[in-house]
């Protein structure tokens, strides 16, 4: 409470112009938001996103900011716009989502960082991607590709990981081998730029590649013995919670990916054992990507060599009653 009243005072005593302190204020709370996002609850700062996005708008709409200003200050609305759309999405509500990432693209544009600019498309595609729409999440990564050319930071190699999910989740093996191909060229190289050095969200690092190349492969129905490999690497390269790169989020869908490749050569255990700590996590960490994973899972125990097994019917069960047991967003 201390630390709120000491920041509504400095913004308070810069009211007749935007002074350093007012830009320090939200640029210390969009890295904060930046940093915890992946690894923390979304109900414990959603609040703040939302207070942080509300200064924002309100010093850009003041008509008080200098040139300079305005851009940073156009930066920070897309940063928080993003995150708002992140978090609407994970609470299971596409339609607010993409209302917050079309608000992040107006204010991306308004920068002229094409980088920002693409994340944005890429948000687009993630949001329909989760939602069963591959179509249109194929389309926003491809626009974001044609629209943002040349890019070196690690979003290009975002844009062509979610267009191969987009792919596969369409059965399209053929478009999806060609993105994944295109995302290694990318990667290899790859020059880490501002958006990487902020991390979180705004960074796509060999971890997330990898589980993004094991859900490609998953959604297309190959779980051989090297697809099988890649997920067990893809679940171990988040088994430190400490590692910068670490999302709780990723780790669940490497689990539950891990979790198919086993049902496809019908390991029920092995499937159970990988899906149990997903299952067991607290509401509050249940977002949009991790339901429709377990989902995913429970849809494969219906079909193939487990169908009709005990264990089989027990698990499904259990995922059955995983999805309404999601959090709301603060009121």
């Amino acid at each position: 409470m201390a630390a709120q009243r000491a920041r509504d005072f400095a913004l308070g005593a810069e009211r007749g112009h935007i002074g350093p302190e007012t830009l320090g204020f939200l640029r210390d709370r969009v890295e904060r938001i930046i940093t915890q996002y992946p690894r923390v609850p979304l109900p414990t700062i959603w609040d703040e996103i939302a207070e942080a996005q509300d200064d924002c708008f309100r010093l850009i709409e003041s008509g008080r900011a200098r040139p300079s200003q305005t851009r940073e200050l156009h930066v920070l609305a897309t940063l928080l716009s993003f995150h708002m759309a992140k978090g609407c999405h994970d609470m299971g509500d596409p339609q607010n989502a993409m209302i917050q990432a079309r608000a992040a693209g107006v204010c991306a544009r308004q920068t002229e960082h094409p980088g920002l600019v693409a994340l944005t498309f890429g948000l687009k595609s993630l949001i329909t991607y989760w939602s069963s729409k591959g179509t249109e999440a194929l389309h926003y990564a491809r626009q974001g590709a044609a629209e943002c050319p040349g890019l070196n930071g690690t979003v290009a190699v975002w844009l062509a990981g979610l267009e191969a999910r987009a792919a596969a989740l369409l059965g399209d093996e053929e478009a999806t081998r060609a993105a994944l191909q295109h995302a290694q060229e990318l990667r290899e190289q790859v020059e880490l730029n501002d958006l990487d050095r902020l991390g979180g969200l705004l960074t796509f690092p060999d971890s997330k590649h990898l589980y993004y190349c094991v859900e490609s492969e998953v959604l297309l129905g190959n779980g051989n013995a090297r697809i099988a490999a890649l997920a067990e690497e893809a679940v171990q390269r988040f088994s430190d919670p400490e590692a910068p790169d670490w999302a709780f989020g990723d780790l669940a869908g490497a689990q539950c990916n891990l979790a198919l490749t086993r049902l496809y050569s019908g390991e029920i255990d092995g499937a159970a054992e990988a899906v149990r700590p997903v299952l067991d996590l607290a509401p509050a960490h249940r977002n949009r990507g991790i339901v429709v994973s377990v989902d995913r899972v429970g849809a494969a125990l219906l079909h193939g060599p487990v169908r009709g097994a005990t264990a089989a019917r027990d698990l499904r069960a259990e995922i059955e009653a995983y999805s309404p047991n999601r959090p709301a967003l603060p009121r």
